[in-house]
């Protein structure tokens, strides 16, 4: 899908495809050869294919050459209903610019008519308003799951071990904030990589790019502090998370525990039962106590008393 966009008092507006030529910015979601065509023949830039924003290597990510920033960095977007690690390719000139999406970005869609007229007089602006956007998402994002987290710890810490929250329901909902927890990290995983991205890219394009005009260059070292910022934030909820799981994970341990526990107890008071059971059930004709008017019930008491007299020292000793 190609979108073009030109800078037309003070806002983005959308171009039909009949006017693409004079767009600035070159909006290209998953798109098709044809689409790739025409851009490159706007533009006159060689632009990189899926392959190509998927490489790791900085020299790959960044370059320049002309006077044209070619720039990829990972992004996080929400396909299915949960976020998802993709790509963003960037190419930039003093005339054009061209974003390569190859997944639904609400960010992006969006940025055309919520963009502040300051930030659209043209390339670099788009630009630099594009980074400020996916950077306010990402805190949006990371506050978002702080508020989660808490959620967490409070149920971990504070509800969950009411005694009489039953033994089945804790097990569950200790599963179910295992599998928030890892879906949790798997997200700040995601925004790790894309903040990575931007606080490489950022400084790189304000060096690379001698044509930035200064307002556009103060926008830019304000996303790089943003980002500092933001990465330090992410570390802290990433350390929380694992404190998190760790906890968990050893509330499950004693839960464990706790049900072995009662299944040695349950065992051992069986043991002496049965030995009484065993002995006064064998088939032998000079058993003493064959003849006892008491013996049945003899035998019950026996049996019985041997059976809780565990179960009362355990009782005695705090084991229970």
């Amino acid at each position: 899908m190609l979108k073009a966009y030109a800078c037309r008092n003070g806002r983005l507006q959308r171009l039909e495809a009949e006017e693409a030529a004079q767009g600035v910015w070159f909006d290209l979601e998953k798109p098709e050869p044809e689409e790739y065509t025409l851009v490159a023949g706007i533009t006159g830039f060689s632009l990189p294919q899926y392959a190509d924003l998927t490489e790791i290597e900085s020299s790959s990510r960044l370059s320049a050459a002309n006077d044209v920033l070619t720039l990829s960095m990972p992004i996080v977007t929400r396909a299915t209903g949960v976020l998802e690690a993709g790509v963003c390719g960037f190419v930039l000139s003093q005339k054009h610019l061209v974003t390569l999406r190859f997944a639904p970005s609400v960010l992006f869609n969006q940025f055309s008519t919520t963009a502040p007229p300051e930030n659209v007089p043209g390339s670099a602006h788009i630009f630099a308003g594009l980074l400020e956007a996916l950077v306010d998402r990402q805190a949006d994002t990371l506050e978002k799951l702080r508020e989660e987290l808490d959620h967490l710890s409070h149920r971990v810490f504070h509800h969950r071990l009411g005694s009489r929250t039953p033994a089945r329901n804790a097990e569950r909902e200790l599963q179910a904030i295992l599998v928030t927890l890892g879906r949790d990290y798997d997200t700040i995983s995601y925004l790790r990589d894309a903040q990575l991205g931007v606080a490489r890219i950022a400084p790189y394009a304000v060096a690379a790019a001698d044509w930035f005009p200064k307002p556009v260059r103060e926008r830019m070292k304000s996303v790089q502090r943003d980002v500092s910022s933001l990465n330090e934030f992410s570390t802290h909820l990433t350390d929380k998370v694992q404190f998190l799981l760790d906890s968990t994970l050893g509330f499950i341990n004693i839960a464990q525990n706790s049900l072995i526990k009662v299944l040695t107890i349950v065992s051992i008071m069986g043991i002496p039962p049965t030995l009484i059971a065993g002995i006064y059930g064998m088939n032998f004709h000079d058993i003493p106590e064959l003849s006892w008017k008491f013996g049945y019930a003899y035998a019950w008491g026996a049996m019985i008393l041997s059976a809780v007299a565990p179960l009362v020292w355990f009782r005695k000793k705090g084991w229970i």
